[in-house]
């Protein structure tokens, strides 16, 4: 019923009531039984004017196009224009009236306008009057209430998905933000236990080397207690920015050394293959070798990537967990065939789907792609090597 919609829409009210003129006009000029009398003219002619002026005010047009018919009934034989006319505006203010109240009062004035013309009559002609009313009143009525009614779902469903849309961008800038969040307390325990290593170092260092110069040891001296200071700040600021209710059970790879990566991604894979999911891995061993910042994020990637087959694409799926290390970029990807049975319960993920895995790598430079190959779906990216310091 949307091109009903569309066809009676309220923007295009100048329009119908010019076609209805024109075809009133056509009417008495050609279609009528008899030509038209002076009287005839004189009730259609204000109607015409009526229905055009008025188009934007369907109850003065329907009151005014009753007045017109209430004398035509009295006054001339052929009341065709008329009755149109009124039965007209009788739906242009079923389409555009707020309440449904003033809509039975107007098919009530109609009705009663048409039943005074067979005041008197015998039976069988109040009985053809009768029926004359499903025509005049009742069509514009109904066909009128089924225009409104779908103009309202139509604009219900707009809003439905409108709100839904809404509510799609809220939950994804939630996302965004909760996987910032997370990248940033990583990234700050990752410096941390960088800066912690360093203060440790040069506290040896001052120890193990009694004989300095003291220029050198004012420089070990101020080395010391601007690093600890630093650690100081970092560990406030992790404090600040942990949830500890929110802190997963793998919390403790927050802070991982490099050389433990390939060790955390086995313990990601066999946690999906616990859940019933084949994963053949390819990973390069130079992963080891990463820093500590797309290590996190390979790992990451990994555990979301290896969740995702599991709720979407079943148990007893095949995923393909492809980590290489090219000229310093990480390549990482991770493709299932999508042909196993989605579980009731699977193993928590580490983010946030898809945006908080793209938010994850656009963090690092690189581009997040993913979409359906085949009957199962493909997840890759590719994370650039760190600019060197200048």
């Amino acid at each position: 019923m949307s091109w009903l919609g569309r066809l009676f829409d309220a923007r295009d009210a100048p329009v119908r009531m010019g076609l209805v003129v024109l075809a009133g006009i056509g009417y008495l000029i050609f279609g009528a039984p008899v030509a038209p009398t002076t009287t005839q003219w004189f009730l259609a002619v204000p109607a015409f004017v009526v229905g055009l002026s008025f188009h934007h005010r369907p109850l003065v047009n329907l009151v005014t196009q009753t007045a017109l018919l209430a004398a035509a009934i009295y006054l001339v034989d052929d009341i065709m224009i008329n009755q149109v006319g009124a039965s007209w505006a009788l739906l242009e203010l079923t389409m555009a009236a707020r309440g449904t109240r003033i809509i039975w009062l107007a098919a009530g004035l109609l009705t009663t306008v048409d039943l005074t013309d067979s005041i008197g009559d015998p039976l069988p002609h109040v009985l053809s009057g009768g029926f004359g009313l499903l025509i005049e009143v009742g069509i514009p009525l109904l066909l009128g209430l089924v225009i409104r009614t779908t103009r309202e779902l139509g604009q219900q469903a707009h809003q439905r998905e409108a709100e839904a849309q809404r509510r799609r961008e809220s939950e994804s800038r939630a996302a965004r933000a909760d996987e910032r969040s997370a990248i940033a307390r990583e990234l700050h325990d990752v410096v941390a236990h960088h800066v912690a290593s360093m203060v440790l170092r040069v506290g040896v260092a001052r120890h193990v080397l009694t004989e300095l110069d003291p220029r050198v040891g004012a420089v070990f001296d101020d080395v010391h207690a601007t690093g600890s200071a630093a650690l100081a700040d970092l560990r406030r600021l992790v404090a600040v920015l942990r949830d500890p209710d929110g802190v997963s059970g793998d919390a403790a790879l927050t802070a991982i050394e490099p050389s433990a990566l390939p060790t955390a991604l086995g313990a990601a894979i066999d946690r999906a293959r616990q859940a019933g999911v084949t994963v053949e891995a390819d990973i390069d061993p130079a992963v080891g070798a990463l820093d500590a910042v797309r290590g996190l994020a390979v790992l990451r990637l990994t555990q979301e990537s290896l969740t995702n087959v599991a709720k979407h694409a079943g148990t007893s799926s095949v995923a393909r967990l492809s980590v290489g290390v090219v000229d310093g970029a990480v390549h990482w990807e991770v493709v299932d065939d999508g042909r196993g049975r989605v579980p009731a319960a699977v193993p928590a993920g580490g983010g946030h789907g898809i945006p908080g895995m793209r938010e994850r790598v656009e963090v690092l430079g690189g581009r997040l792609a993913a979409g359906p190959d085949g009957r199962g779906w493909r997840v890759r990216t590719v994370l650039p090597a760190p600019a060197e310091p200048t």
